[in-house]
C-alpha cells in the first residue's frame, strides 16, 4: 500500500518534469531552425510533423532528467512531511521504501531502451529528410517584396513580385564574398 502512495507521488512530478523538459528542448530546436522555417509558406501540419520528429530526438535527454528531478521531489516531499521518518520508525529499510520507485524506473529504462533502439532512429531520419525538404523549398516563396533575404554569400531584395511568383522587378543584390 505504501508502494502505491510513493508511485502516485512520483507520477505527477515525473510527467510535469518530462513535459517541461520537452518544451524547453523543443524551443531550442525552434530557435536553431527558425530561419529555415519562416517565410516558406508552410502548412501548420508540416511544422507540427517536424516538431513531432524533433521531439523524438529529445526524449533520450528528457527522460533521465525527469526521473532525477521527480525522484528528488518525491523523497523531498516525503521527508518534508515526516512520512519518511514514520516509515523508517515503522521498521522499513530505505531500500524497501525505494523498491516501488526502482521498479517504475526499471520499466521507464526498458521503454527508453526500446525507444532509443527502435523509434528514435526512424524519427531522426524522417526529421532530417523533412528538414532538408523544407530548406530546399523554392526560395521564391521566401522572397517578399521590399524585404531583404539574407544568405551566407549574398543578400537580395525584390521590389515587386508577380502573382505566380516567377517574375521579379527592381532586384537589389549585395554580394558578401
Amino acid at each position: 500500500r505504501i508502494g502505491w502512495i510513493i508511485i502516485k507521488s512520483f507520477a505527477g512530478p515525473f510527467l510535469l518534469n518530462f513535459i517541461i523538459w520537452m518544451v524547453i528542448l523543443d524551443m531550442q530546436f525552434l530557435w536553431l531552425y527558425v530561419d529555415d522555417l519562416m517565410g516558406k509558406g508552410l502548412e501548420w501540419y508540416i511544422i507540427l510533423e517536424l516538431m513531432l520528429y524533433a521531439s523524438a530526438n529529445w526524449v533520450p535527454m528528457a527522460l533521465p532528467l525527469s526521473v532525477l528531478l521527480a525522484s528528488i521531489m518525491t523523497f523531498g516531499s516525503l521527508g518534508e512531511k515526516n512520512e519518511l521518518i514514520a516509515m523508517k520508525a515503522g521498521g522499513m529499510s530505505l531500500f524497501k521504501i525505494m523498491r516501488p520507485l526502482m521498479l517504475v524506473v526499471f520499466f521507464i529504462s526498458i521503454f527508453a531502451f526500446y525507444f532509443t533502439n527502435s523509434l528514435w532512429p526512424v524519427a531522426n531520419f524522417k526529421m532530417r529528410v523533412l528538414l532538408r525538404d523544407i530548406q530546399n523549398t523554392k526560395v521564391a516563396l521566401a522572397l517578399q517584396p521590399g524585404v531583404f533575404f539574407k544568405s551566407d554569400l549574398f543578400s537580395i531584395r525584390v521590389g515587386e513580385k508577380s502573382q505566380d511568383g516567377n517574375q521579379f522587378k527592381d532586384i537589389l543584390i549585395y554580394d558578401h564574398t
